[in-house]
Formats: C-alpha cells, sequence, structure tokens
C-alpha cells in the first residue's frame, strides 16, 4: 500500500504543478471526478474487448486509477483548505 500512495502523492504533486492550487466548488469537482472515472472504464473496455495489448491497457487502466484516487485526494485537500468559505 505505501508504494501505491506514494505514487497517489507523486501524482498530486504533478497536477499542483499543472494546475496550480485547484479551489473548486463540490459540483465542479464531482464533474473532474467523473471526467476521471470515464478514463477509467474506457481502459477497462479497451481491455475487455479488445485484449491486443493486455499489458498496455493494464497499465493504461492503472495509470488512470492512480489520477482518480490523486484528484480524490485534490477534492479533500480543497475540501479542507476552504471550511467555511463559501464555495458555490
Amino acid at each position: 500500500m505505501q508504494k501505491i500512495l506514494e505514487e497517489i502523492a507523486k501524482e498530486r504533486k504533478r497536477q499542483d504543478e499543472k494546475w496550480g492550487e485547484q479551489n473548486h466548488s463540490p459540483i465542479e469537482w464531482i464533474a473532474i471526478l467523473t471526467e476521471e472515472v470515464g478514463e477509467i472504464s474506457k481502459e477497462a473496455l479497451e481491455f475487455h474487448f479488445k485484449h491486443k495489448k493486455p499489458k498496455k491497457s493494464l497499465a493504461n487502466y492503472r495509470k488512470e486509477l492512480i489520477q482518480t484516487a490523486a484528484v480524490t485526494v485534490a477534492m479533500l485537500e480543497s475540501l479542507d483548505r476552504n471550511e467555511g468559505k463559501d464555495l458555490t
């Protein structure tokens, strides 16, 4: 589990470097998270129906899982950082 958590932390750092600190409303965060889950779904479908390069497909699937976990962490960070503020 430690290796996975380190990968998520590394992805969070990459996201902050790319986008800066993100402070969205809950509905905006859900839209971002849903987009990420859609990417996981795409990779799962690619793996299930194509099987042409299963290792590559599973690597992409895993990458999307890490990115989605990192977005969830970003959501929690934003929530904690903005406690008591109006985020509508």
